[in-house]
């Protein structure tokens, strides 16, 4: 096999794994998670990717998100790969910030130096990854779904927008909803991209929509109680672009939920069951 089993665990019938391979695109070694249903005994499954958020691996969503148990009863496989490549010759932020460089890919292919050789998240994510899941694991093709916290509900957004017709279920936790337009995702983009702001475009999700992108719904939660809901989050944006392109869009404002894992468990049932209905489980 392409893939190396770092961890294996029984969990509600089914099996928590970590997974570590060598990926083409970012030159590194890459870790992702997938936890495997026991309905794969029996053939391929429905495939759920989560994208983590800022400062995440793998690991966060896997042992904090609570979602195995649902997942187990659904018949949903989940992978969660990390947030950026890893390891030694791969730049950071020069200051140590959190926002930038290791742990915050922001799911873009980077195109100025030294980010360019090993930030290629979007490939990773969009074609190495997916290749390799459906190669070496039950996962199903025609059945997929995407969903993603803050960071990772931008990626989860824009990837599904940008590969119409391949996600049939698309959510999000707090997702960063415009990143040119927000503190976090101007400082990654200009990073990553340089300064040019129509280079920016695919990787928004609103500028997405409004270039004519398309994809048939969307669920989205966001906690009210979110420290970074108006200065880094802004939904009302998205809300905006959606009512636009006549996008349906289910934005769940959930009083005195925050940014936290703990906002994420409390709904990730939901989520699942949401994803399950439209894939067919």
């Amino acid at each position: 096999m392409a893939l190396d089993v770092v961890s294996r665990a029984q969990c509600f019938g089914g099996t928590q794994f970590v997974y570590r391979h060598d990926s083409s695109e970012t030159g590194t070694p890459m870790r992702f998670s997938a936890f495997v249903p026991p309905q794969a005994a029996s053939g391929k499954v429905p495939v759920v990717w989560f994208l983590s958020g800022l400062t995440c691996t793998e690991e966060n969503f896997t042992i904090k998100a609570g979602a195995q148990r649902v997942a187990a009863e659904l018949g949903l496989m989940v992978i969660a790969p990390d947030t950026s490549p890893r390891g030694e010759g791969v730049p950071d932020d020069p200051e140590g910030a959190y926002d930038f460089g290791l742990g915050a890919g922001f799911y873009v292919d980077a195109t100025q130096s030294p980010w360019s050789r090993h930030y290629r998240m979007q490939s990773y994510i969009e074609r190495e990854l997916s290749r390799l899941v459906e190669a070496e694991l039950p996962a199903d093709p025609a059945r997929q779904g995407i969903m993603g916290h803050s960071m990772g509900g931008h990626g989860a957004i824009t990837i599904a927008l940008r590969n119409p017709g391949r996600f049939g279920a698309v959510s999000a936790f707090a997702p960063i909803a415009s990143p040119m337009n927000c503190p976090w995702g101007e400082k990654a983009l200009s990073g990553y991209l340089g300064p040019d702001r129509e280079a920016w475009r695919k990787f928004d999700s609103c500028a997405l929509i409004e270039d004519g992108y398309r994809i048939p719904e969307l669920l989205v939660d966001q906690g009210m109680a979110d420290p970074f809901l108006t200065t880094q989050l802004k939904p009302e944006l998205l809300e905006a672009a959606c009512a636009r392109a006549s996008i349906p869009l289910s934005l769940r404002r959930q009083e005195g939920y925050d940014h936290s894992y703990f906002f994420i468990a409390t709904f990730m049932e939901d989520h699942l069951r949401w994803h399950a209905q439209r894939l067919g489980r």
